[in-house]
């Protein structure tokens, strides 16, 4: 059995069962900045982090949010048959979604909910961002269409969140999930694998970790080091190891086969801007990464005994 063609529960297959066919995400820019480069929690950002706050693909702001998701539909429109176009997820990717003032967050969204090809709202944020009252928004919001919480954990070890200068401690981050799902939102957790001096086994029990909480959908990402931030200093004084991709290859797998089959994959690599990617150059061709991914996944006997399980069936919901 598969998942859409998938040898995991991808998000293609979870976007035909909720919505009846696949979405496609609009990057975009709410305006935000972030309290881990204000000053806030701290300046600068976590390492990783580019000077466009990870939105490195989200269109740029324009005149009006309407204008931005007109322009974001232009660049992925041309690349898509007809029949696929005309349904997406608005996804606030750039720095902090929700480190602003309530009224600027419910109008914002309030505006991207309102648009009719709009399906799903999709909101990159940090967990020391979610006052009761902007969950509340959040909430009322999901009553309207679905509202998908995209939170970066990256690690639930201590030395490495210091490191990346994540900003805040994995009480905050468990504390944050709990309010989100009472609230009856989906709730996606960013883990980076390869951060600096993190072992397989470290990353492993971060997986081990999510697998037992209530979240719905996990990205596993691959570190990538990018020109101009602060890991791309670190790398080029003191540099560390880096997964090859053959290595990557078989560590994401064994990843997949410790989390639960209802949670899903939404992101198995991930592909920095080439402009600026330093290292790994492989992960630049992300066609042939996510290829060999799953064509690995199926020749690995392992695989059908531990992991596969029968698909569920489609149910298409408005």
């Amino acid at each position: 059995m598969d998942w859409n063609g998938k040898p995991y529960h991808s998000l293609d297959w979870e976007m035909r069962c909720q919505f009846g066919r696949k979405l496609y995400k609009l990057s975009l820019d709410g305006g935000m900045s972030c309290p881990n480069r204000d000053g806030t929690v701290g300046f600068g950002g976590c390492i990783f982090c580019s000077e466009g706050g990870s939105g490195d693909f989200a269109v740029p702001r324009c005149s009006s949010l309407d204008a931005q998701i007109d322009e974001a539909k232009k660049r992925i429109d041309g690349k898509l048959s007809s029949k696929d176009r005309g349904a997406y997820i608005a996804y606030f990717q750039s720095y902090t979604n929700t480190y602003a003032p309530v009224p600027y967050l419910s109008d914002l969204f309030c505006q991207a909910v309102s648009h009719p090809q709009i399906m799903a709202l999709s909101i990159g944020t940090r967990p020391d961002c979610l006052e009761p009252e902007k969950i509340c928004l959040l909430e009322q919001l999901n009553h309207r269409k679905p509202v998908w919480i995209e939170l970066g954990l990256q690690t639930i070890h201590e030395p490495t969140a210091q490191l990346i200068r994540r900003g805040y401690d994995l009480s905050v981050f468990e504390d944050a999930l709990g309010r989100l799902k009472k609230a009856g939102l989906t709730v996606i957790v960013h883990v980076i694998l390869g951060l600096p001096g993190e072992t397989k086994k470290q990353m492993l029990e971060t997986i081990d970790y999510l697998a037992q909480k209530p979240i719905d959908g996990i990205k596993l990402q691959l570190l990538h080091i990018l020109k101009g931030t602060d890991l791309a200093a670190l790398y080029q004084s003191d540099p560390f190891p880096v997964f090859s991709m053959e290595d990557y290859i078989e560590f994401v797998i064994d990843c997949v086969e410790h989390l639960p089959p209802d949670i899903t994959i939404h992101r198995l690599t991930g592909d920095g801007p080439k402009s600026l990617l330093i290292a790994p150059l492989w992960s630049g061709n992300k066609r042939l990464v996510l290829n060999t991914l799953h064509r690995r996944f199926k020749e690995r006997q392992s695989w059908q005994g531990k992991y596969f399980h029968p698909a569920p069936p489609l149910l298409h919901t408005k």
